[in-house]
C-alpha cells in the first residue's frame, strides 16, 4: 500500500493536484482513493452547522476552531484526526491499494503517517504571490503556518499554472515507479 501526503496553505491546489495523482495512479495500475485529514470535521459542519459543503462557502475559522482549539487543545484529542483517518485506511485498504490525503497541515501529521505506514510519499504545494482571500487571524493559524518550519518532505511543487500540477503529478508517480526517490518541482 501506497500513501501519497500532500500539504500546503490553503488554495495552493492540492485536492486539484490530488486529482490528478489519482488519474496519473490509475494509469499505472493503482486503485487509488483520495481522501481528507479533516472528513469529520467538515461532516460537521455539513451535518450540524449547516454548511451547503460548496468550497467557496467554507466555514474555514470554525474548521480551523473545531480542529485545533477545540478537539486537541480543549478536548486533548491530538490524534482524533488521525486516527479516523487511520481507521478509515484499514477499512478501505480492502479496495484501493493507494491512498492520496491532500489536507495535511501540521508537522505532526506528516510525522505520524510516515510512522504508521512504510511506503509514504510527502508533498508540499507552494503558491507564491497568491491572493487567498482569508483573514488576516485565518491566515495567522497554525493550519496555514507550521509547514513553513519543515523541510522534510520529498517533493515540493510550486503551483504558478495548473499545467504545472499535471506535469508534477506525471513525474512524481514515474519517479516513485521507477526510482522511489525525491526532487523539487
Amino acid at each position: 500500500m501506497k500513501i501519497f501526503v500532500i500539504g500546503g496553505k490553503a488554495k495552493t491546489g492540492k485536492n486539484t493536484f490530488g486529482e490528478y495523482l489519482r488519474e496519473q495512479l490509475k494509469d499505472y495500475g493503482y486503485k487509488p482513493c483520495v481522501m481528507h485529514i479533516t472528513e469529520p470535521l467538515y461532516a460537521f459542519a455539513k451535518n450540524y452547522f449547516e454548511w451547503d459543503g460548496n468550497e467557496n462557502t467554507k466555514p474555514r475559522e470554525f474548521l480551523q476552531k473545531m480542529g485545533i482549539e477545540i478537539i486537541q487543545q480543549k478536548l486533548g484529542k491530538k490524534d482524533f484526526l488521525l486516527n479516523r483517518l487511520y481507521e478509515d485506511i484499514e477499512i478501505l485498504s480492502e479496495f484501493f491499494d493507494a491512498f492520496i490525503i491532500t489536507d495535511a497541515r501540521l508537522i505532526h501529521e506528516f510525522e505520524s503517517i510516515k510512522e504508521k505506514y512504510e511506503e509514504v510519499v510527502t508533498i508540499k504545494l507552494e503558491r507564491k504571490n497568491y491572493e487567498d482571500q482569508m483573514t488576516d487571524e485565518e491566515r495567522q493559524h497554525v493550519t496555514e503556518t507550521e509547514l513553513d518550519q519543515y523541510e522534510d518532505f520529498d517533493y515540493i511543487i510550486e503551483n504558478r499554472v495548473i499545467d504545472d500540477l499535471k506535469t508534477s503529478a506525471i513525474e512524481i508517480v514515474r519517479n516513485e515507479e521507477n526510482y522511489g526517490g525525491g526532487y523539487n518541482a
